[in-house]
């Protein structure tokens, strides 16, 4: 098991579970205030630590016309004023190109590679010279022990700040399954967390407007696996939280619904307090 880091106050790898949560995509910066404090004051309660996390832009979206996000000017302006809500609340964010990474690093905490992107080497080493926490979320493509690989890129580039994320597995066509043996198998390079909402993904298998596809979803089981990970020994918990996700503007389908936030997150603590025993 790789040694543990720290993210602001928020020890990744020590042994206390954490949280990473908040919309897909900032819809708006009133929207995603509203979001975070909203998850923080439920985090704060539950004395469980907080990662925000909203996408300034999506730009794997299955449609042209699909909403990709507020752009990234705009977005780290939101981020900031998230992170002013709690005096430096730490903030994730998707980073697409290398380009862009010293300037969003400015500004997020953690930078998060995109499951479609976590092979690209530039990006990883972009990502990690500018010192900032990285987050690689495992493509649904790659087998849990090759992501040692796109580990060792960050911290062959002088960062040790490198956490993997579970988001599942293709499993035929508009399907994916988790194999929960990949959080134990990736836990002994690094630190692990599990992509809950992800992870309920059915990626395009629904029908928007007229021809276009979009991603469907399972989000009844977001309790059930999250469970299952917690209680094999992952270090946080992901999630994609909406106060509406029926109206939300990306992965509406797999969100989990905010008003179930408290009830889940209580049961994730019940399970670790119980596996620490």
């Amino acid at each position: 098991m790789a040694a543990s880091f720290k993210v602001g106050k928020i020890e990744i790898g020590g042994g206390e579970l954490f949280l990473i949560g908040g919309p897909c995509v900032i819809e708006s910066e009133k929207h995603a205030l509203k979001m975070a404090e909203c998850i923080a004051g439920v985090a704060k309660a539950l004395k469980l630590p907080f990662i925000f996390k909203a996408s300034y832009d999506k730009a794997n979206r299955t449609s042209l016309k699909s909403f990709r996000g507020i752009g990234m000017e705009a977005g780290l302006r939101a981020l900031a004023k998230v992170k002013a809500l709690a005096y430096n609340m730490p903030v994730l964010t998707d980073v697409h190109e290398a380009v862009d990474v010293q300037r969003v690093a400015e500004i997020a905490d953690v930078l998060q590679i995109p499951a479609m992107l976590c092979r690209q080497t530039d990006l990883l080493v972009a990502a990690a010279k500018t010192g900032r926490a990285v987050n690689i979320k495992k493509g649904q493509f790659v087998s849990p022990w090759d992501m040692r690989h796109a580990v060792a890129k960050v911290r062959d580039s002088g960062n040790d700040k490198v956490f993997v994320t579970e988001r599942g597995s293709s499993f035929g066509y508009n399907n994916l399954v988790v194999d929960m043996r990949a959080l134990a198998i990736m836990r002994e390079f690094a630190p692990v967390v599990f992509d809950a909402t992800h992870s309920v993904q059915l990626p395009s298998a629904a029908k928007g407007d007229g021809k276009d596809a979009v991603s469907g979803g399972q989000p009844e089981f977001i309790p059930l696996l999250s469970r299952a990970a917690v209680a094999a020994g992952v270090d946080g918990v992901f999630m994609e939280i909406h106060d509406d996700p029926k109206s939300a503007k990306s992965d509406g389908a797999n969100a989990l619904d905010l008003k179930k936030l408290r009830g889940t997150l209580q049961e994730l603590m019940a399970v670790q307090k119980a596996i620490a025993k």
